[in-house]
Order: C-alpha cells, then sequence, then structure tokens
C-alpha cells in the first residue's frame, strides 16, 4: 500500500506528488494523458507562485511580469509588484516543468483513468491502486468531488473563461486587464513573440465577438490567432468541504472563485503543500481549516471585486478607482501576489 494516490496529472497533481516525495512519502499520479495538457487559463503566474515553484525546484522560462495593470476606454492604473516579477509562461510550458521536476524525483505517473473511489477504515482504493490517502487533483468539474456529493448549488449566473494566442511582440512587461461593461480581457506577455489573450464573462458568444468589446486592444493584435480558442467555465465551483474521510481535493477540485485576480496556481501549489502535510501528520480531518486559511485572501478579495462587477453603478468606477489611488490599488495587488 503506498501513502498516497494523486489522481490528475495537470499542475496542481504534479506540485502535491513532488511535494510528497520531498517529504519521504511514496506517491503514485493517476492521469492517463501524456504531458503537458493544454487548457484555457490567463497564464500569468504572480510572484507567489513563482517562489514556490523554485522552492520546489521547478524551473519555468516564459517573460517577466512585472505588475498589473487595469484599463478601460478612459482610465488606467497600474501597480508593480513590489516582492520580486511574476512570470508569464504557457500552460504547457508549466506542465512540462513541474512534469520533469516529478520525474527527477522518481514519482510514477500511472496512463489510468480514476472510476469508482472505495474506501475503508484505514485505506482508499481506485483504478486497482491502494493507499492510505487520495489526493482529487482532477479539475474544476471534479468527477471525484462530485462522486462523493461535496458539490454546492451557486445561483449565481455563471462566468466562463476563454483563450487564445497571438504572434505579436509584448508591449508591456505588466499583465494588462482590459475592462468593459460585459468582460474583462487579460493580455500576459508569454516571449518575446507571442502574447496570450483570455476573456472573462458571464456571457455566450464566440471569441471575436467578445473580443470586439476592446477596440483598443483589437488594434494592437494581428488579425488571426496563433492558436485555437480554449474555453472553461463555468468557473464559480463551491465545495461543501475539503475532505471526505481519507480523499482530499486539491487545487480546482477544491472550490474556485474566478480567474478575476489571477491567483488560481497560487493557490493550488499553496493548498498542495498543506495537503501533504495534513497527511504526514495522519490528520486529515485538519486539511479543512488549512485549506480556508490559505485561500482567505484570495477568496475574500476576488469575492469583492466580483460583487463590485455585478453592480451596474459600481462596476464603472473600478478603473478610475484604482488610478484615484494608486497607493490602495498597488497594495491590494501585491496581497494577492
Amino acid at each position: 500500500m503506498i501513502d498516497l494516490l494523486v489522481v490528475g496529472g495537470g499542475p496542481a497533481g504534479l506540485a502535491t506528488a513532488i511535494h510528497a516525495a520531498r517529504a519521504g512519502l511514496d506517491v503514485v499520479v493517476a492521469e492517463p494523458r501524456p504531458a503537458p495538457i493544454d487548457k484555457a487559463c490567463g497564464e500569468g503566474l504572480m510572484p507567489g507562485a513563482v517562489h514556490a515553484l523554485a522552492d520546489l525546484g521547478v524551473t519555468i522560462a516564459g517573460h517577466p511580469v512585472q505588475g498589473i495593470r487595469y484599463l478601460d476606454r478612459r482610465s488606467s492604473a497600474e501597480a508593480l509588484f513590489q516582492g520580486g516579477p511574476g512570470r508569464g509562461v504557457r500552460r504547457t510550458e508549466l506542465h512540462a516543468a513541474l512534469a520533469r521536476r516529478a520525474r527527477e524525483l522518481g514519482v510514477a505517473v500511472l496512463p489510468v483513468r480514476v472510476g469508482v473511489v472505495r474506501q475503508e477504515r484505514a485505506a482508499v482504493s481506485a483504478a486497482g491502486i491502494t493507499a492510505r490517502y487520495l489526493a482529487a487533483a482532477d479539475g474544476l468539474h471534479s468527477p471525484i468531488r462530485r462522486q462523493l456529493s461535496l458539490d454546492r448549488r451557486d445561483p449565481r449566473p455563471p462566468r466562463y473563461g476563454l483563450r487564445c494566442h497571438y504572434a505579436v511582440e509584448p508591449w508591456t512587461d505588466c499583465v494588462e486587464v482590459h475592462w468593459s461593461p460585459r468582460a474583462e480581457a487579460y493580455v500576459t506577455p508569454l516571449s518575446p513573440g507571442l502574447v496570450g489573450v483570455a476573456v472573462l464573462t458571464a456571457e455566450r458568444g464566440p471569441f471575436e465577438a467578445h473580443l470586439a468589446q476592446f477596440p483598443a486592444l483589437v488594434r494592437r493584435l494581428p488579425r488571426t490567432a496563433a492558436t485555437a480558442v480554449r474555453g472553461a467555465g463555468p468557473l464559480r465551483q463551491l465545495v461543501h468541504r475539503r475532505a471526505a474521510g481519507r480523499v482530499l481535493l486539491v487545487g480546482d477540485a477544491a472550490g474556485y472563485t474566478d480567474a478575476l485576480t489571477g491567483e488560481g496556481v497560487s493557490l493550488a501549489l499553496a493548498s498542495a503543500a498543506e495537503l501533504v502535510r495534513c497527511v504526514r501528520a495522519d490528520r486529515p480531518e485538519a486539511y479543512e481549516q488549512a485549506w480556508l486559511r490559505v485561500s482567505r485572501r484570495h477568496r475574500l478579495l476576488t469575492e469583492t471585486l466580483l460583487w463590485v462587477r455585478r453592480q451596474p453603478r459600481l462596476a464603472p468606477g473600478i478603473v478610475p478607482a484604482a488610478a484615484r489611488l494608486p497607493g490602495v490599488f498597488t497594495a491590494l495587488v501585491n496581497q494577492l501576489g
């Protein structure tokens, strides 16, 4: 019997496995798809995520990101990171770097698909593998979370994310967030000749129609995207709790608020470390409070910004307020970073 079975070999699952291997645990990852796996995401890493990856021995390339810039049709505001730069990095490059580090540590990644999870008093079994604990890192719409009846219904309108890339020289060393009345567009510098553009919105429709809400951004981009559009959503995923017996949820499977503040990878890395600490201590019941603690700032700031975003009278003032209060804007960005 192994110590930990990680279901899902994306960044959250691999980070969990790397933490476990460095802690001396016998860990196996179940992932039927070969790495790297692409998915829709903003591809900007906050400084905290860059530091956490370095602590794991994970080296990434990409493009330095010095801060966050908010823009609407009339105003702009910029907040620079005070704890070192972040990084713009393709999702595939991040995944490949984590996979390399896991291989260096001898982590076995088995090409198996996990179906039914069975728990006993002292063990959990899935896909013919028995472990003391199971980490469910199987994504935003986690089948294991659903199997364990841990999903909570969300009455609010769903939001979706769409992302593609453009072959153009980055015109800024910040992640730009362009605001329109109905959507946000994120521009992330990824290399000397490539930027990623992601749109967040509560409305259905093709990427080009959403992008047309940002004419100043459209003028900077080539007519044709360099990659196909990828989508994700609904983004918000509410969860009753992060642990059920010997199964613990990590990454997007543990619940997701929104991509608005760009902290998904940072939170996944922090919660992976907490999960492994709880497994080492044989205290799965401690994981819920640990997850709530490391995610508290992210949840508070993201929920607050989303609430303002939904208020017709307040939403148009987001960028002007950031421009009028640069110290506050910088402090909030660095709290997240």
